[in-house]
């Protein structure tokens, strides 16, 4: 539906995988923001039956990534580690604007930048890693990744006219490329 200004180098998950234990934490972290973010649309916009629907399912997905996730960090004899804050999110949200209409389209379409970023960095991740069962979550979260980008513009398509949407989806995305190619290469999502 839409694709990154920005790609990120396979270096990146060079980098990531060669602490892999630190990436599994801030992965899991962020699934388990993910799934948080999830809950707080549906709460907040409780007379969208179709936003209502489709963020309660994207909650339960994004809390069985990290369950999954989680699973890998005990098998690896590592426990969860402190949330901390990341650097791109924080970023990202500065363009949230003021308003009820233009903060729900902005929240739906950051959410699909978001979304299409970790897609690009989990296929990145599955890329680098060994023939096995943690290559293969990678694989699968990646596609899960890939479908929220969509499910997300789809929803901003339903309550907003094209034009608007199409318009500040590239605000968004050449916004978000300028974030991403300032931050450094780290064991993180982001």
């Amino acid at each position: 539906m839409f694709e990154l200004k920005y790609h990120t180098p396979i270096e990146w998950a060079h980098v990531a995988v060669a602490d892999f234990d630190a990436f599994l934490q801030d992965h899991a972290a962020a699934e388990k923001k993910a799934s948080g973010m999830a809950i707080s649309m549906l709460s907040h916009y409780p007379d969208r039956k179709n936003l209502v629907r489709a963020m309660a399912d994207l909650a339960i997905e994004e809390l069985i990534h990290f369950k999954q996730v989680l699973k890998l960090i005990t098998a690896r004899g590592g426990m969860l580690g402190q949330d901390s804050k990341d650097p791109y999110i924080h970023a990202i949200r500065s363009l949230f604007r003021r308003g009820t209409d233009v903060f729900f389209l902005d929240r739906l379409l950051v959410a699909g930048v978001i979304e299409a970023r970790g897609h690009e960095r989990f296929s990145l991740i599955a890329e680098v890693l060994p023939a096995g069962k943690d290559k293969d979550l990678y694989v699968s979260i990646a596609k899960s990744e890939e479908k929220h980008k969509n499910l997300f513009v789809e929803l901003a398509l339903e309550y907003f006219d094209k034009d608007v949407v199409e318009q500040r989806l590239e605000e968004v995305l050449v916004f978000e490329a300028e974030v991403c190619a300032k931050l450094p290469f780290r064991a993180a999502l982001h």
